[in-house]
């Protein structure tokens, strides 16, 4: 799927939300309006007569209906330009009575045209997405906080302070000159927690960020090359463009995916398209550098090795940990 459904129906909701109170408060100030200037009650009434006469006319075709056509056009204009002096007379905004949508590239729908996402329903719901990916950061504590150091040991433990510190760091000067981040090591040791807090600690910053699964994101560019759905494509479309174009993706549980050479294309042209546009991104495996080596072309190994900086997560599996302190 290419937008999270639920993200996206609280985005609609927050359109629908605003459509609806622009509604209100434009039947509020025509009711101001008409009590200030009875005239423009009577003008209002009118001019949507004349309106409807005007589209029945054109609707009859014909030289006597061109005739009436532009009779009724001329005297339409007439009245506007009526309206919008009593409205100027008055301290009104001419427009003042037309209930101009907030969007008016979509009139407040959401969609273009062509069935399209408009811009301001994809504003919405990258806001959505953004107040998601700070939920995430939330286990009890907030932010980094939520990792807990008592779970590792020894080495381990010095290790995962290294790697909390290049977090912060990253987090606190992000920018075109940060590392792109490969946290590698086996499950259960922090690595979806710390990317999530990543995640939202930059996008609280005010950065575009897409936080994906490997798998999610190659099924987004699966949908993209072969759905015959407008719909389906259009929405694949705008989530490959922010995947590729984000200021920071976070790319989860890359191994995961049932590997084919659509994936290993889809993982290639990400890093490459990423790389080259100096966009930043955190690959989060459980693969060490034996697996990568074999599951993955050459071409993918060696865009990790040579520009990602890697964070090694170690120790026990904390989840065994937690279930084994609940017994004792």
């Amino acid at each position: 799927m290419a937008l999270d459904r639920k993200q996206l129906a609280r985005a609609r909701a927050r359109l629908e939300a605003r459509r609806t109170e622009t509604a209100a408060r434009q039947e509020r100030l025509e009711q101001e309006i008409f009590a200030r200037v009875p005239e423009l009650r009577r003008t209002e009434g009118e001019l949507r007569s004349l309106l409807g006469g005007l589209v029945s006319a054109a609707a009859e075709g014909g030289p006597e209906a061109a005739g009436r056509v532009a009779e009724l056009d001329e005297r339409t204009r007439a009245l506007c330009a009526r309206r919008a002096a009593l409205l100027r007379a008055h301290g009104y905004a001419p427009d003042a009575l037309d209930g101009t949508p907030v969007c008016r590239n979509c009139g407040d729908t959401g969609y273009l045209s062509d069935g399209s996402p408009c811009a301001c329903l994809l504003a919405l719901y990258r806001e959505e997405r953004n107040a998601e990916l700070r939920r995430l950061a939330e286990a009890g504590a907030h932010g980094f906080d939520a990792v807990e150091l008592r779970w590792y040991r020894g080495a381990d433990r010095e290790n995962m302070e290294i790697n909390l510190t290049i977090c912060r760091d990253f987090v606190g000067t992000f920018g075109p000159d940060s590392l792109n981040l490969l946290f590698q090591g086996g499950t259960g040791l922090g690595k979806t927690l710390l990317s999530r807090c990543v995640a939202a600690a930059v996008a609280e910053a005010g950065f575009p960020v897409v936080y994906e699964t490997a798998q999610d994101a190659f099924t987004v560019f699966e949908t993209q090359k072969f759905s015959r759905d407008a719909e389906s494509y259009h929405a694949a479309t705008e989530r490959v463009d922010q995947i590729l174009d984000c200021d920071l993706l976070i790319l989860d549980d890359l191994g995961t995916e049932l590997t084919t050479s659509f994936t290993q294309s889809a993982l290639y042209y990400i890093l490459d398209t990423r790389l080259n546009r100096n966009k930043k991104t955190i690959i989060s495996t459980n693969l060490d550098d034996r697996e990568l080596a074999r599951r993955y072309l050459p071409q993918i190994v060696s865009r990790i090795n040579g520009e990602y900086h890697t964070l090694l997560f170690r120790g026990e599996d904390i989840r065994s940990q937690k279930k084994r302190e609940r017994y004792l």
